[in-house]
Protein backbone atom coordinates (compact mmCIF):
# COMPACT_ATOMS: atom_id res chain seq x y z
CA UNK A 1 0.00 0.00 0.00
CA UNK A 2 3.18 2.78 0.97
CA UNK A 3 4.63 1.98 -2.56
CA UNK A 4 1.09 2.24 -4.48
CA UNK A 5 0.65 5.80 -2.77
CA UNK A 6 4.01 7.01 -3.87
CA UNK A 7 4.14 6.05 -7.27
CA UNK A 8 0.66 7.80 -7.83
CA UNK A 9 1.61 10.75 -5.81
CA UNK A 10 4.84 10.65 -8.45
CA UNK A 11 2.49 10.11 -11.56
CA UNK A 12 0.20 13.37 -10.93
CA UNK A 13 3.19 15.94 -9.23
CA UNK A 14 4.89 18.95 -11.52
CA UNK A 15 7.93 18.09 -11.18
CA UNK A 16 7.47 14.81 -10.24
CA UNK A 17 10.85 14.04 -8.58
CA UNK A 18 11.46 17.29 -7.29
CA UNK A 19 8.03 16.89 -5.41
CA UNK A 20 8.65 13.36 -4.41
CA UNK A 21 12.18 13.99 -2.85
CA UNK A 22 10.94 17.26 -1.61
CA UNK A 23 7.87 15.66 0.18
CA UNK A 24 8.95 13.97 4.14
CA UNK A 25 7.39 10.70 4.93
CA UNK A 26 5.54 10.69 8.00
CA UNK A 27 2.31 9.42 9.46
CA UNK A 28 -0.78 8.54 7.42
CA UNK A 29 -2.42 11.93 6.71
CA UNK A 30 -2.68 13.93 3.93
CA UNK A 31 0.17 16.23 2.64
CA UNK A 32 -1.19 19.75 4.28
CA UNK A 33 0.23 21.81 0.67
CA UNK A 34 -0.78 19.71 -2.20
CA UNK A 35 -3.62 17.54 -3.48
CA UNK A 36 -2.02 14.22 -3.32
CA UNK A 37 -5.32 11.98 -1.15
CA UNK A 38 -4.05 9.79 1.42
CA UNK A 39 -0.21 10.78 1.48
CA UNK A 40 1.66 9.69 4.07
CA UNK A 41 3.59 13.07 4.64
CA UNK A 42 2.94 16.37 6.78
CA UNK A 43 4.30 19.00 4.74
CA UNK A 44 5.33 19.33 1.01
CA UNK A 45 8.20 22.02 0.72
CA UNK A 46 8.01 22.25 -3.42
CA UNK A 47 4.68 24.15 -3.06
CA UNK A 48 5.74 26.29 -0.38
CA UNK A 49 8.45 27.41 -2.16
CA UNK A 50 6.36 27.92 -5.29
CA UNK A 51 4.40 30.33 -3.16
CA UNK A 52 7.46 31.98 -1.71
CA UNK A 53 8.82 32.74 -5.03
CA UNK A 54 5.26 34.57 -5.16
CA UNK A 55 5.29 36.67 -2.26
CA UNK A 56 8.79 37.59 -3.19
CA UNK A 57 7.88 38.58 -6.33
CA UNK A 58 4.93 40.62 -5.84
CA UNK A 59 6.75 42.15 -2.84
CA UNK A 60 9.51 43.19 -5.97
CA UNK A 61 7.13 44.83 -8.10
CA UNK A 62 5.60 46.91 -5.05
CA UNK A 63 9.25 47.91 -4.73
CA UNK A 64 9.56 48.93 -8.61
CA UNK A 65 6.40 50.66 -8.80
CA UNK A 66 7.46 52.67 -5.37
CA UNK A 67 10.46 53.99 -6.86
CA UNK A 68 8.59 55.30 -10.48
CA UNK A 69 6.16 57.03 -8.32
CA UNK A 70 9.24 58.35 -6.63
CA UNK A 71 10.99 59.71 -9.65
CA UNK A 72 7.39 60.51 -10.83
CA UNK A 73 7.13 62.92 -7.87
CA UNK A 74 10.80 64.14 -8.17
CA UNK A 75 9.93 64.80 -12.34
CA UNK A 76 6.75 67.10 -10.70
CA UNK A 77 9.30 68.53 -8.26
CA UNK A 78 11.72 69.78 -11.13
CA UNK A 79 8.72 71.56 -13.67
CA UNK A 80 7.02 72.86 -10.57
CA UNK A 81 9.80 74.30 -9.21
CA UNK A 82 11.72 75.94 -12.36
CA UNK A 83 10.12 79.19 -11.29
CA UNK A 84 11.73 79.70 -8.00
CA UNK A 85 15.23 79.88 -9.79
CA UNK A 86 13.81 81.84 -13.36
CA UNK A 87 11.13 83.36 -12.69
CA UNK A 88 12.79 86.95 -12.18
CA UNK A 89 15.68 86.40 -14.84
CA UNK A 90 12.52 85.57 -17.15
CA UNK A 91 10.27 88.39 -16.02
CA UNK A 92 13.46 91.11 -16.57
CA UNK A 93 14.45 89.60 -19.72
CA UNK A 94 17.70 88.79 -18.36
CA UNK A 95 17.27 85.09 -20.06
CA UNK A 96 14.86 84.14 -22.52
CA UNK A 97 12.68 81.52 -21.71
CA UNK A 98 13.64 78.22 -23.41
CA UNK A 99 17.30 79.43 -22.67
CA UNK A 100 16.52 79.66 -18.91
CA UNK A 101 14.96 76.26 -18.24
CA UNK A 102 17.56 74.44 -20.24
CA UNK A 103 20.25 76.50 -18.46
CA UNK A 104 18.07 75.40 -14.98
CA UNK A 105 17.95 71.67 -15.65
CA UNK A 106 21.63 71.11 -16.58
CA UNK A 107 22.42 73.15 -13.17
CA UNK A 108 19.75 70.79 -11.60
CA UNK A 109 21.43 67.50 -12.58
CA UNK A 110 24.88 68.90 -11.56
CA UNK A 111 23.45 69.82 -8.01
CA UNK A 112 21.40 66.78 -7.43
CA UNK A 113 25.35 64.95 -6.99
CA UNK A 114 26.37 67.87 -4.88
CA UNK A 115 24.88 66.61 -1.06
CA UNK A 116 22.89 63.90 0.61
CA UNK A 117 22.40 65.57 3.73
CA UNK A 118 18.95 66.85 2.72
CA UNK A 119 18.19 63.11 2.29
CA UNK A 120 19.67 61.60 5.02
CA UNK A 121 16.61 63.87 6.93
CA UNK A 122 14.23 62.65 4.84
CA UNK A 123 14.53 59.02 5.23
CA UNK A 124 15.05 59.08 8.95
CA UNK A 125 13.36 62.27 10.09
CA UNK A 126 9.77 61.97 8.90
CA UNK A 127 8.30 58.07 9.61
CA UNK A 128 9.04 56.62 12.59
CA UNK A 129 11.11 53.69 11.60
CA UNK A 130 10.74 51.61 14.86
CA UNK A 131 7.24 51.40 14.67
CA UNK A 132 7.23 50.11 10.65
CA UNK A 133 9.03 48.18 8.35
CA UNK A 134 8.84 45.79 5.25
CA UNK A 135 5.60 45.98 2.91
CA UNK A 136 3.80 48.38 5.85
CA UNK A 137 6.54 50.89 5.20
CA UNK A 138 6.58 50.27 1.29
CA UNK A 139 2.63 51.05 1.46
CA UNK A 140 3.01 54.44 3.69
CA UNK A 141 5.76 55.90 1.22
CA UNK A 142 3.94 54.43 -2.26
CA UNK A 143 0.81 56.35 -0.80
CA UNK A 144 2.85 59.58 0.67
CA UNK A 145 4.59 59.77 -3.13
CA UNK A 146 0.82 59.89 -4.57
CA UNK A 147 -0.59 62.46 -2.32
CA UNK A 148 2.63 64.85 -3.24
CA UNK A 149 2.04 64.23 -6.69
CA UNK A 150 -1.39 64.56 -6.73
CA UNK A 151 -0.78 68.43 -4.71
CA UNK A 152 1.73 69.47 -7.11
CA UNK A 153 -0.53 68.72 -10.09
CA UNK A 154 -3.11 70.03 -8.78
CA UNK A 155 -1.06 73.70 -7.77
CA UNK A 156 0.72 73.66 -10.65
CA UNK A 157 -2.81 73.80 -12.97
CA UNK A 158 -4.03 76.78 -10.79
CA UNK A 159 -0.36 78.57 -10.89
CA UNK A 160 0.33 78.55 -7.31
CA UNK A 161 4.05 78.29 -6.59
CA UNK A 162 2.82 75.79 -3.65
CA UNK A 163 6.01 73.96 -1.69
CA UNK A 164 6.68 70.97 -2.81
CA UNK A 165 8.46 69.10 -0.12
CA UNK A 166 5.32 70.11 1.98
CA UNK A 167 2.99 68.13 -0.56
CA UNK A 168 5.78 65.20 0.19
CA UNK A 169 6.05 65.61 3.70
CA UNK A 170 1.99 65.76 3.84
CA UNK A 171 1.97 62.60 1.94
CA UNK A 172 3.92 60.43 4.36
CA UNK A 173 2.50 62.28 7.60
CA UNK A 174 -0.97 61.27 6.38
CA UNK A 175 0.02 57.45 5.41
CA UNK A 176 1.50 57.07 8.47
CA UNK A 177 -0.96 58.42 10.74
CA UNK A 178 -3.69 56.33 8.83
CA UNK A 179 -1.40 52.92 8.91
CA UNK A 180 -0.09 53.03 12.79
CA UNK A 181 -1.47 56.31 14.05
CA UNK A 182 0.12 59.11 15.90
CA UNK A 183 3.38 57.29 17.16
CA UNK A 184 4.16 56.66 13.52
CA UNK A 185 5.26 60.13 12.68
CA UNK A 186 8.35 61.68 14.07
CA UNK A 187 7.26 64.63 15.73
CA UNK A 188 10.61 66.16 16.67
CA UNK A 189 11.94 66.25 13.19
CA UNK A 190 9.34 67.49 11.71
CA UNK A 191 8.67 69.99 13.90
CA UNK A 192 12.45 71.30 14.00
CA UNK A 193 13.33 70.44 10.35
CA UNK A 194 10.12 70.65 8.07
CA UNK A 195 7.66 73.51 10.25
CA UNK A 196 9.76 75.77 12.04
CA UNK A 197 12.05 76.26 9.08
CA UNK A 198 8.89 76.69 6.64
CA UNK A 199 7.72 79.59 9.20
CA UNK A 200 11.13 81.27 8.95
CA UNK A 201 12.07 80.83 5.62
CA UNK A 202 10.26 83.21 3.74
CA UNK A 203 10.04 86.14 6.55
CA UNK A 204 14.05 85.96 6.54
CA UNK A 205 14.30 85.33 2.67
CA UNK A 206 12.11 88.80 2.25
CA UNK A 207 14.14 90.96 4.65
CA UNK A 208 17.22 89.96 3.22
CA UNK A 209 16.12 90.71 -0.47
CA UNK A 210 14.38 94.32 1.02
CA UNK A 211 17.68 95.35 2.46
CA UNK A 212 19.64 93.83 -1.10
CA UNK A 213 17.04 95.62 -2.95
CA UNK A 214 17.47 99.01 -1.06
CA UNK A 215 21.27 98.38 -1.25
CA UNK A 216 21.52 97.99 -4.88
CA UNK A 217 19.46 100.83 -5.54
CA UNK A 218 21.45 103.36 -3.08
CA UNK A 219 24.60 102.23 -4.83
CA UNK A 220 24.15 102.64 -8.27
CA UNK A 221 21.18 105.79 -8.04
CA UNK A 222 24.14 108.01 -10.21
CA UNK A 223 24.44 105.37 -12.74
CA UNK A 224 21.82 105.57 -15.76
CA UNK A 225 18.98 103.28 -15.66
CA UNK A 226 19.48 101.69 -18.99
CA UNK A 227 23.25 100.93 -17.89
CA UNK A 228 21.68 100.02 -14.52
CA UNK A 229 19.06 97.58 -15.76
CA UNK A 230 21.85 96.03 -18.54
CA UNK A 231 24.36 95.71 -15.88
CA UNK A 232 21.79 93.91 -13.69
CA UNK A 233 20.38 91.21 -16.33
CA UNK A 234 23.92 89.82 -16.86
CA UNK A 235 24.49 89.48 -13.40
CA UNK A 236 21.14 87.75 -13.07
CA UNK A 237 22.45 85.02 -15.03
CA UNK A 238 24.58 84.35 -12.25
CA UNK A 239 22.33 84.24 -9.44
CA UNK A 240 19.85 82.55 -11.39
CA UNK A 241 21.97 79.55 -12.15
CA UNK A 242 23.60 79.52 -8.18
CA UNK A 243 19.70 79.06 -7.49
CA UNK A 244 18.88 76.07 -9.80
CA UNK A 245 22.60 74.56 -8.50
CA UNK A 246 20.85 75.12 -5.16
CA UNK A 247 17.71 73.78 -6.15
CA UNK A 248 19.21 70.48 -7.27
CA UNK A 249 21.29 70.24 -3.37
CA UNK A 250 18.08 70.22 -1.72
CA UNK A 251 14.85 69.21 -3.65
CA UNK A 252 16.94 66.01 -5.91
CA UNK A 253 17.98 64.85 -2.28
CA UNK A 254 14.07 64.81 -0.75
CA UNK A 255 13.37 62.23 -3.64
CA UNK A 256 16.60 60.04 -3.13
CA UNK A 257 15.74 60.14 0.57
CA UNK A 258 12.45 58.78 -0.25
CA UNK A 259 14.07 55.70 -2.71
CA UNK A 260 16.46 54.91 0.32
CA UNK A 261 13.60 54.31 2.80
CA UNK A 262 11.51 52.34 0.21
CA UNK A 263 14.73 50.19 -0.33
CA UNK A 264 15.20 49.76 3.40
CA UNK A 265 11.78 48.42 3.52
CA UNK A 266 12.42 45.98 1.13
CA UNK A 267 15.32 44.75 3.19
CA UNK A 268 17.19 45.64 -0.07
CA UNK A 269 19.88 47.71 1.94
CA UNK A 270 20.39 48.51 5.49
CA UNK A 271 19.71 51.84 7.12
CA UNK A 272 22.88 52.91 7.89
CA UNK A 273 24.29 51.73 4.26
CA UNK A 274 25.48 54.93 1.63
CA UNK A 275 22.95 56.41 -0.81
CA UNK A 276 23.55 53.98 -4.25
CA UNK A 277 24.75 55.49 -7.16
CA UNK A 278 22.15 54.81 -9.07
CA UNK A 279 19.42 56.35 -6.92
CA UNK A 280 21.61 59.62 -7.10
CA UNK A 281 21.39 58.76 -10.74
CA UNK A 282 17.86 58.49 -11.91
CA UNK A 283 16.52 61.29 -9.13
CA UNK A 284 19.20 63.70 -10.74
CA UNK A 285 17.65 62.72 -14.36
CA UNK A 286 13.87 62.78 -13.24
CA UNK A 287 14.15 66.63 -11.87
CA UNK A 288 16.33 68.14 -14.65
CA UNK A 289 13.82 66.43 -17.08
CA UNK A 290 11.01 68.30 -15.29
CA UNK A 291 12.71 71.43 -15.40
CA UNK A 292 13.52 71.33 -18.84
CA UNK A 293 9.89 70.52 -19.28
CA UNK A 294 9.17 74.13 -17.47
CA UNK A 295 6.55 75.07 -15.22
CA UNK A 296 5.42 77.84 -17.10
CA UNK A 297 2.21 78.33 -15.18
CA UNK A 298 3.82 78.86 -11.92
CA UNK A 299 7.12 81.09 -13.47
CA UNK A 300 4.36 83.40 -15.02
CA UNK A 301 2.69 83.65 -11.40
CA UNK A 302 6.43 84.37 -9.80
CA UNK A 303 7.41 86.88 -12.45
CA UNK A 304 4.61 88.58 -13.59
CA UNK A 305 1.60 88.26 -10.90
CA UNK A 306 3.70 88.82 -7.42
CA UNK A 307 5.74 92.19 -8.22
CA UNK A 308 6.40 94.24 -11.52
CA UNK A 309 10.30 93.22 -11.24
CA UNK A 310 13.01 95.15 -12.59
CA UNK A 311 16.61 93.87 -12.91
CA UNK A 312 17.83 95.00 -9.74
CA UNK A 313 15.24 93.72 -7.51
CA UNK A 314 15.36 90.29 -9.59
CA UNK A 315 19.49 89.93 -9.14
CA UNK A 316 18.51 90.92 -5.28
CA UNK A 317 15.80 87.87 -4.93
CA UNK A 318 17.58 85.66 -6.47
CA UNK A 319 21.39 86.28 -4.36
CA UNK A 320 19.10 85.77 -1.19
CA UNK A 321 17.51 82.62 -2.47
CA UNK A 322 20.11 81.01 -3.58
CA UNK A 323 21.94 81.83 -0.54
CA UNK A 324 19.27 80.85 2.12
CA UNK A 325 18.90 77.51 -0.29
CA UNK A 326 22.74 76.51 0.24
CA UNK A 327 22.99 77.51 3.32
CA UNK A 328 20.07 75.24 4.65
CA UNK A 329 21.48 72.67 2.26
CA UNK A 330 24.42 72.23 4.39
CA UNK A 331 22.43 72.26 7.05
CA UNK A 332 20.46 69.36 6.53
CA UNK A 333 17.05 71.59 6.35
CA UNK A 334 14.59 70.03 3.67
CA UNK A 335 13.69 73.74 3.28
CA UNK A 336 10.78 74.85 0.46
CA UNK A 337 12.84 76.50 -1.94
CA UNK A 338 9.45 78.06 -3.38
CA UNK A 339 8.92 79.75 0.12
CA UNK A 340 12.35 80.83 0.15
CA UNK A 341 11.76 82.66 -3.35
CA UNK A 342 8.51 83.76 -2.87
CA UNK A 343 9.69 85.76 0.23
CA UNK A 344 12.70 87.20 -1.63
CA UNK A 345 10.43 88.38 -4.73
CA UNK A 346 8.03 90.19 -1.54
CA UNK A 347 10.90 91.39 -0.39
CA UNK A 348 12.08 93.46 -3.12
CA UNK A 349 8.63 94.45 -3.83
CA UNK A 350 8.71 95.85 -0.72
CA UNK A 351 12.81 97.49 -0.33
CA UNK A 352 12.08 99.57 -3.93
CA UNK A 353 9.77 102.39 -3.32
CA UNK A 354 6.95 102.78 -5.85
CA UNK A 355 7.18 98.91 -6.42
CA UNK A 356 3.62 97.11 -6.22
CA UNK A 357 3.04 93.94 -4.60
CA UNK A 358 0.07 92.38 -5.43
CA UNK A 359 -1.15 91.33 -2.12
CA UNK A 360 -4.40 89.19 -3.48
CA UNK A 361 -1.93 87.26 -5.65
CA UNK A 362 0.12 86.87 -2.45
CA UNK A 363 -2.79 85.93 -0.55
CA UNK A 364 -4.05 82.85 -2.45
CA UNK A 365 -0.74 81.87 -2.13
CA UNK A 366 -0.16 82.28 1.38
CA UNK A 367 -3.62 80.46 2.01
CA UNK A 368 -2.24 77.58 -0.57
CA UNK A 369 0.91 77.16 1.45
CA UNK A 370 -1.31 76.83 4.53
CA UNK A 371 -3.38 74.12 3.90
CA UNK A 372 -0.53 72.03 1.22
CA UNK A 373 0.39 70.24 4.38
CA UNK A 374 -2.99 68.85 5.71
CA UNK A 375 -4.15 68.40 2.24
CA UNK A 376 -1.80 66.27 0.92
CA UNK A 377 -1.78 64.86 4.06
CA UNK A 378 -5.69 63.58 3.52
CA UNK A 379 -4.91 62.66 0.50
CA UNK A 380 -2.16 60.26 1.63
CA UNK A 381 -3.96 58.91 4.24
CA UNK A 382 -7.19 58.50 1.28
CA UNK A 383 -4.58 56.67 -0.65
CA UNK A 384 -2.72 54.51 1.76
CA UNK A 385 -6.52 52.97 2.81
CA UNK A 386 -7.25 52.34 -0.75
CA UNK A 387 -4.29 50.40 -1.10
CA UNK A 388 -4.34 48.52 2.14
CA UNK A 389 -8.00 47.44 2.20
CA UNK A 390 -7.93 46.53 -1.63
CA UNK A 391 -4.64 44.74 -0.49
CA UNK A 392 -1.50 44.01 -1.79
CA UNK A 393 0.10 44.41 -4.80
CA UNK A 394 -3.49 44.55 -6.67
CA UNK A 395 -4.42 47.76 -4.15
CA UNK A 396 -1.15 49.48 -5.03
CA UNK A 397 -1.53 48.86 -9.01
CA UNK A 398 -5.17 50.32 -8.77
CA UNK A 399 -4.17 53.32 -6.92
CA UNK A 400 -0.99 53.83 -9.33
CA UNK A 401 -3.55 53.63 -12.24
CA UNK A 402 -5.55 56.26 -10.80
CA UNK A 403 -2.72 58.77 -10.24
CA UNK A 404 -1.75 58.31 -14.02
CA UNK A 405 -6.05 58.85 -14.77
CA UNK A 406 -5.61 62.41 -12.61
CA UNK A 407 -2.24 63.60 -14.19
CA UNK A 408 -3.22 62.54 -17.54
CA UNK A 409 -6.83 64.92 -16.66
CA UNK A 410 -4.35 67.91 -15.46
CA UNK A 411 -2.56 67.98 -18.25
CA UNK A 412 -5.44 68.07 -20.81
CA UNK A 413 -7.10 70.62 -18.34
CA UNK A 414 -4.24 72.57 -18.78
CA UNK A 415 -4.30 73.03 -22.85
CA UNK A 416 -7.51 74.67 -22.69
CA UNK A 417 -5.76 77.28 -21.16
CA UNK A 418 -2.18 77.04 -21.82
CA UNK A 419 0.86 78.67 -20.74
CA UNK A 420 4.04 78.59 -22.59
CA UNK A 421 7.50 80.18 -23.27
CA UNK A 422 5.54 82.44 -26.04
CA UNK A 423 3.19 83.72 -23.84
CA UNK A 424 5.02 83.52 -19.97
CA UNK A 425 5.47 87.17 -19.62
CA UNK A 426 2.71 89.16 -21.29
CA UNK A 427 0.77 91.11 -19.22
CA UNK A 428 -0.71 90.04 -15.79
CA UNK A 429 -4.76 90.60 -15.26
CA UNK A 430 -5.75 90.17 -12.17
CA UNK A 431 -8.88 89.09 -13.39
CA UNK A 432 -7.70 86.04 -15.48
CA UNK A 433 -5.24 84.30 -13.05
CA UNK A 434 -2.72 82.27 -15.09
CA UNK A 435 -4.84 82.79 -18.46
CA UNK A 436 -3.09 84.93 -20.64
CA UNK A 437 -3.95 87.22 -23.83
CA UNK A 438 -1.44 87.09 -27.03
CA UNK A 439 2.13 88.12 -25.76
CA UNK A 440 3.08 91.64 -26.30
CA UNK A 441 6.51 92.25 -27.74
CA UNK A 442 9.13 93.73 -25.41
CA UNK A 443 12.40 94.92 -25.51
CA UNK A 444 13.46 93.42 -22.23
CA UNK A 445 12.48 89.57 -23.70
CA UNK A 446 14.86 90.23 -26.91
CA UNK A 447 18.12 90.15 -24.28
CA UNK A 448 19.84 87.01 -23.67
CA UNK A 449 22.71 85.66 -21.87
Amino acid sequence: MRDGNVRRATAIAVGASEHALNCSAAAQVPCVDCDAVRMPVVRCTFTRSIRTIHVVTAELVILLVVVVTALAFDFTNGFHDTGNAMATSIATGALKPKVAVTLSAILNLVGAFLSVEVAATVAKGVVNLNTVSGQDLLLIVFAGLVGGIIWNLATWLLGLPSSSSHALFGGLIGAAIASIGMGGVEWGGVATKVIFPALLAPVVAALVAGVGTKLVYRITASVKEDERERGFRFGQVGTASLISLAHGTNDAQKTMGVIFLALVAHGSITADAEMPFWVKFTCAVAIALGTYLGGWRIIRTLGKGLVEIAAPQGLAAEASSAAIILTSSHLGLPLSTTHVATGSILGTGLGRKGAEVRWGVAGRMGAAWLITLPSAAIVGAICWALAHYIGGLTGVLIVFAALIAFAVFMYLRSRKEPVDAANVTAEWDENQSVTVADPEPSPETTHNS
